[in-house]
């Protein structure tokens, strides 16, 4: 055991040294010009008007995540596949379980409206009962003053 670990070591001084050469190689080699347009940012060769600094909806995130979680599973139904004929019933049966809890994530996802980019149509109506409760609440409060 104790000459993987000497190999180990070696080797991550060996990516040390060579990630140094490099970087030093580069510092010393690379050129050396201050421009204007060296800053700037180029997109297709079109002049950049405004900031790129922009808020951006949290949707476009919160999509962008649950693809990236939810594409995994395509990894992993491919390399399952692939393994069918090794593991036989007993990899069948993770794997169901494995969908299950997928299903059981996006349906949760859907549950919540984390998929809704309007405004929700259960989140309008209970807008409108609060409102609703808040003015039945008033009148109450008018009654009692009025009859009191």
């Amino acid at each position: 055991m104790a000459e993987y670990f000497w190999a180990l070591v070696g080797y991550f001084i060996a990516v040390l040294i060579v990630a140094a050469i490099m970087i030093g190689a580069s510092a010393l080699l690379g050129e050396r010009h201050r421009e204007k347009a060296t800053d700037e940012p180029y997109e297709s060769g079109i002049a950049v008007t405004g900031s790129a600094h922009i808020r951006l909806p949290i949707q476009f995130y919160l999509v962008a995540m649950l693809f990236v979680i939810f594409d995994l599973e395509a990894v992993y139904l491919f390399a399952w596949a692939v393994a069918v004929p090794e593991v036989g019933w007993l990899g069948f049966g993770e794997m169901l379980v494995f969908i299950a809890v997928l299903f059981i994530a996006l349906a949760y996802v859907w549950r919540v409206g984390a998929l809704e980019w309007g405004t929700s149509q259960r989140r309008v109506e209970a807008a409108r009962q609060e409102q609703r409760d808040g003015l039945v609440a008033q009148q109450a409060d008018l009654r009692s003053s009025v009859g009191g």
